[in-house]
């Protein structure tokens, strides 16, 4: 599917072009369409397989949980104006709640904004597991080795941990060139000059993120060949989990943008809290390395300012002790709203999806998960 997308008042006209389980990719301003066509990346054959066990839903009816849920939707109880779309609630393997607005069911995928960010950390693990990469070794990017380049020492967990040392500029979530300007991520996300030891400071940067994908399709493409990283992540993890209704984002160059430009929905993305609730093992199959659920959660050496209530591991947020959940609790967030809160210490999950406005009141998710792990105590059998 190509569309055409126009611009300001003046500004060249760039093109959309979607494709099965890749999404929607754009072309530079200005380009002519028939000229980058053939170098788009499109790769045949890339949906999970069908045979995919679905997820054991609960007959039973829990009221004290459902009220909870519904505090998610009143747009009063845990955000005023928040705007939630799905709640769903994983207890024992088990969905015991779930909830949609009006417009949305669940094969509705949503833009995860950044909990794409913890899906490239699993897709990193899967390749841990496979010997194709080492968190502690350097990165290795192209861009990176020549003699005497300091970014050489950056390695793949001083990426996971947000702490590479790069520029990001003020804001380092600000990456509009590779999200909705057709930008490239080897332009515009590796290319920055070291400004700090590498692992010494943590700063939130989508380009860490996009630099540690890019770091695995260098090894992958070495290993395999070209294209080798577009197939990767549906054979090694989203189509063993049978995540059949999330998209994987790329930019024309064919890197994926796995900081944010990822689509999917409350199941899928409960497909994979559950996978790190069994440590990585699925249906018997294990997919990441031992341990590999306790490395994105322990702390970075470098954290946020207010770790108290939510500081950092790799690629996850954790939840400290001043945001009154259970020890152990982590999390994949993303903006407006998108949240996987995985509790080992109750073997529960909480997805919550919405569409907040942006710059407007945040929902308050630790509350929500509090009421929630209230309610599922009431409602225990």
């Amino acid at each position: 599917v190509v569309v055409p997308v126009a611009g300001a008042p003046g500004a060249r006209t760039r093109t959309a072009v979607w494709r099965p389980y890749l999404g929607c990719v754009q072309t530079p301003d200005g380009a002519d369409y028939g000229a980058v066509s053939g170098v788009l990346p499109f790769v045949s054959g890339l949906a999970p397989p069908k045979d995919a066990p679905p997820l054991p839903a609960s007959r039973r009816l829990f009221p004290a949980l459902e009220a909870a849920v519904a505090g998610a939707f009143d747009r009063e109880t845990v955000g005023a104006g928040t705007e939630t779309t799905a709640v769903l609630i994983v207890r024992d393997g088990t969905i015991v709640a779930e909830r949609y607005r009006d417009g949305f069911d669940a094969q509705t995928p949503q833009r995860t904004w950044s909990v794409a960010k913890s899906i490239a950390a699993t897709i990193i693990g899967a390749a841990v597991q496979d010997g194709l990469i080492a968190v502690d070794e350097p990165a290795g990017l192209e861009a990176w080795s020549t003699p005497g380049d300091p970014r050489a020492a950056i390695t793949i967990e001083n990426l996971l941990h947000m702490a590479s040392g790069l520029d990001a500029g003020a804001v380092g979530s600000r990456t509009h060139d590779v999200y909705f300007g057709g930008g490239r991520v080897i332009d515009h996300a590796v290319t920055n000059r070291l400004i700090a030891e590498p692992g010494a400071r943590w700063f939130y940067a989508n380009n860490d993120t996009m630099a540690a994908i890019r770091a695995l399709r260098e090894r992958l493409e070495a290993a395999q060949g070209p294209g080798a990283h577009l197939r990767y992540p549906f054979e090694a993890l989203l189509g063993p989990l049978g995540m059949r209704a999330t998209f994987l984002e790329t930019d024309w160059n064919g890197d994926f943008v796995l900081s944010s430009q990822v689509w999917t929905t409350a199941r899928d993305l409960a497909r994979l809290g559950l996978l790190y609730l069994g440590d990585g093992v699925w249906n018997g199959r294990r997919i990441l390395p031992e341990g590999w659920a306790a490395y994105v959660a322990t702390p970075a050496p470098a954290q946020p300012p207010n770790p108290g209530r939510f500081g950092y591991g790799a690629q996850f947020w954790l939840a400290g002790p001043d945001s009154g959940l259970p020890a152990g609790t982590y999390a994949a967030f993303g903006n407006r709203g998108q949240h996987l809160v995985i509790i080992p210490e109750r073997n529960m999950l909480v997805v919550r999806r919405g569409f907040d406005e942006i710059g407007g009141t945040r929902f308050d998710i630790a509350a929500f998960v509090r009421d929630i792990l209230a309610a599922s105590e009431e409602s225990a059998p």
